[in-house]
């Protein structure tokens, strides 16, 4: 007994050593790491990360093809069996497909099964052409032509013999909607990811300058910032589609959306930033890293923002899905990005319809990996403020 309990002293030692030894990273993970529904909704959000990364390897499929299954258009979801009431099959297969006008449905296209034809699942098979991690930048009339793609092939995860898959289905122009999806979770995504990314930083130099100097500096910036704050979100995006060329590009239209998304976004988290130096300047710490000589952008940048980590933390997480909903919000009412671009708002465009609601209801199967996005990105946020809050755990 004695033995146990002095080991156990050491273990409890060894682990107050940790922690006053921490990194504040090391802290911080430590803490979020305790909060199983965030670790559950980071899972969940790298997941899809992972999924939209790798689109088109996943994908069996071009999505951006209309027509790639004429005889499957609007046809339901297939999903992979091993038997049915012609045996088990160590293969898992899927039914071949044969469409027809059929006097039962007022002579509306019918796609029915052939249950006696199977048709087997392969892995690894060779299809259409993709480039992940592909970066084209092409400024017309100049030399600058640049054309880089970190993996060139056409192998992809999964297909059938003699035939095509769809496991979320197809739309009315024979899409791949599996396809689809994916590729619109990077899409928006990477318009969430380039937005927050413009925001941030506007949002630390406007709101990091106004909090540290103060007088007239924050004065005029405020002016800017409420300025900004005050512009109506839908008009301004009205008058923007009205004002981007019908020759635009839709990977010009994505910038162009994502820049805009970015320039806007800005404000609320620069008025924190600004309230918290306010306050903080004029603390000792302040004071004497000013008279140990340190410039005012290494006192903005190693002591007062630091102090700031959590919110800043908070806000950029939060952002993240306001960015998404906002591309999926332009998306869905014509005014963001448009076929051949696959967004969740331009999936989604599809299911305002009554004819889907009532007949293809697999249409709204975006919609679930859409809210999935944004609560999976609610949740992390949340898990990350308070593991970056020191007193998170002292709250009653």
């Amino acid at each position: 007994m004695f033995w146990r309990k002095k080991k156990a002293e050491g273990v409890d030692q060894q682990a107050k050593e940790a922690y006053f030894t921490a990194s504040q990273g090391q802290l911080i993970w430590s803490r979020f790491n305790g909060n199983r529904t965030a670790m559950v909704a980071l899972y969940a959000l790298i997941f899809m990360m992972l999924m939209g990364l790798f689109a088109p390897f996943l994908s069996p499929y071009d999505p951006t093809i209309a027509g790639r299954d004429k005889d499957y258009e609007n046809g339901a979801p297939q999903l992979p069996k091993f038997w049915d009431e012609n045996g088990f099959s160590a293969r898992p297969f899927i039914y071949a497909t044969e469409r027809e006008r059929s006097a039962a449905t007022n002579f509306r296209w019918v796609v029915t099964e052939k249950r006696d034809e199977r048709l087997y699942l392969q892995l690894f098979v060779r299809d259409w052409d993709y480039k992940i991690f592909h970066l084209n930048l092409d400024a017309p009339g100049t030399t600058f032509d640049i054309d880089f793609a970190l993996i060139n092939s056409n192998i992809h995860l999964f297909g059938v013999e003699g035939g095509k898959i769809h496991l979320f289905g197809t739309d009315g122009s024979g899409k791949d909607i599996f396809g689809r999806t994916l590729h619109a979770i990077y899409t928006s995504l990477a318009v969430g990811t380039l937005g927050v990314f413009i925001s941030f930083v506007l949002a630390l130099v406007i709101g990091g300058v106004a909090g540290y100097f103060g007088g007239w500096i924050d004065s005029v910036l405020q002016m800017i910032t409420d300025a900004i704050r005050t512009v109506p979100s839908i008009p301004l995006f009205m008058a923007l589609a009205a004002f981007m060329p019908d020759h635009w590009s839709s990977e010009t239209r994505f910038f162009f959306i994502s820049i805009i998304l970015g320039l806007i976004g800005w404000p609320t988290l620069a008025r924190r930033i600004r309230t918290h130096l306010l306050t903080e300047r004029t603390q000792e710490y302040v004071l004497a890293a000013e008279l140990c000589g340190a410039s005012s952008s290494h006192v903005i940048r190693r002591h007062l923002l630091p102090s700031f980590t959590s919110y800043i933390i908070v806000d950029l997480m939060i952002s993240f899905p306001y960015m998404v909903r906002s591309e999926t919000a332009l998306s869905f009412i014509g005014l963001g990005l448009k076929d051949p671009v696959n967004s969740l708002g331009a999936l989604m465009q599809n299911v305002s319809k009554a004819d889907v609601l009532l007949n293809y209801q697999w249409y709204f199967i975006p919609v679930i990996f859409f809210i999935a996005l944004v609560l999976a990105f609610v949740f992390v946020g949340d898990g990350l403020r308070d593991a970056a809050d020191p007193y998170s755990g002292t709250k009653k």
